[in-house]
């Protein structure tokens, strides 16, 4: 629940950029750069958060960080001034990124080596579920009270920390009693060039993420759909992920989370090209597929990283969910000169490839296959 509220103000200041243009006259670049600076803080800081709160016992309450990111966006709805808005953009996505690590470190000591794709899978799905209602919530109260209507937005974070505050009184120490850190699968020391492998596979993941929620929208409107239908086709390819990421996670704890990641990977790339070549029904079925499969990899990879860094869980939640997501989103730039130079069916052909790139990563892996181990159980499974 926590996720969910935190994830509302993620996508608030992408969705008043018209208002801010039209009302303080900001061209689209000084508007974009409000969004820049937002993304840019909150990826890139979440690691160095998650690392602090590791190495040094630097933590702040998710409570808290919750309350640090409603206020500075609610504030946006009552200054004209640029700088402050850029100020309020910026301590808003500190504290978006102080909530991560923090959160994710208490759900993963909550977990089992049974139930972690599963429970992994319910947090993050909590997120995207935030992240889609923000826009309608921002929507209504700017369409009923104009941008001043922001305040009320932190209604939903006060009612949450009471709700932490009665439910986690011990904070995020207590909640962790008697839940230790999970084990390293080799039960030793664990090398950090597992991590970096599978960190690389989600930044090549989240290119092709980012990329097709980018681009679709335009490419199906080429092909003949109104941009009403483009863009539901696309929510409804979002909406088909957030179920598979559910699933993703349940599967994953059954047969191997290495063996659903590269199944998946492996099972999205002809589903793309399916909807790439074929039209009508087919051709949004397929799409539909493509992101049941593509975002299904998302909360196993992150269930993934806290078994490659047990001791590090606030620092691979940070990368995880801040980095490497960052460092996809710039691959979308790569798409776009591509678009320019040659088509937008070209850019739009070369998204599979990331996603081959990242199967190849997550084969090599080391990291075990819990159905080779089963089947052959000689074998070290790596």
């Amino acid at each position: 629940m926590a996720h969910i509220v935190t994830d509302i103000y993620m996508p608030v200041l992408p969705a008043i950029l018209p208002l801010l243009i039209a009302n303080n006259g900001y061209s689209y670049l000084t508007a974009g750069l409000l969004v820049t600076a937002y993304n840019l803080t909150s990826s890139f800081t979440q690691p160095i958060f998650g690392w602090l709160s590791d190495t040094k016992g630097f933590a702040i309450s998710i409570s808290t960080s919750l309350f640090i990111s409603a206020f500075f966006v609610a504030l946006m709805g009552i200054t004209q001034d640029y700088y402050l808005l850029m100020l309020f953009a910026i301590l808003a996505a500190l504290g978006h990124a102080l909530f991560h690590p923090a959160a994710l470190s208490l759900v993963s000591r909550l977990c089992t080596s049974a139930n972690r794709g599963r429970i992994t899978s319910y947090f993050v799905v909590g997120g995207n579920f935030g992240y889609a209602i923000g826009p309608v919530i921002t929507g209504a109260l700017v369409f009923w009270l104009g941008l001043p209507g922001l305040v009320f937005l932190i209604i939903p974070a006060v009612l949450m920390v009471f709700g932490l505050r009665r439910l986690l009184p011990g904070g995020i120490a207590g909640a962790c009693e008697g839940h230790p850190a999970p084990e390293h699968f080799h039960g030793n020391a664990p090398s950090k060039k597992p991590f970096i492998l599978l960190m690389v596979a989600s930044i090549l993941r989240a290119w092709a993420v980012f990329a097709a929620m980018t681009y679709l929208p335009m490419y199906l409107v080429t092909q003949g759909y109104t941009l009403v239908t483009a863009t539901t086709i696309v929510t409804l390819m979002l909406l088909c992920g957030v179920g598979g990421q559910v699933v993703g996670g349940h599967i994953s704890d059954r047969i191997g989370r290495k063996e659903f990641m590269v199944f998946a990977l492996v099972c999205a790339i002809p589903a793309f090209y399916l909807f790439f070549m074929s039209s009508g029904l087919v051709a949004i079925v397929a799409i539909l597929l493509f992101g049941f499969f593509l975002w299904s990899t998302f909360a196993v990879a992150v269930a993934m990283s806290h078994e490659l860094l047990p001791q590090n869980i606030g620092l691979a939640s940070g990368i995880m969910l801040g980095l490497a997501i960052g460092f996809g989103g710039l691959g979308v730039a790569v798409n776009g000169m591509i678009a320019d130079q040659y088509s937008l069916a070209i850019a739009l052909g070369t998204i599979p490839l990331p996603l081959a790139g990242a199967t190849v990563l997550l084969i090599f892996l080391p990291y075990p296959w819990k159905l080779l181990k089963r089947w052959y159980p000689g074998s070290s499974g790596t």
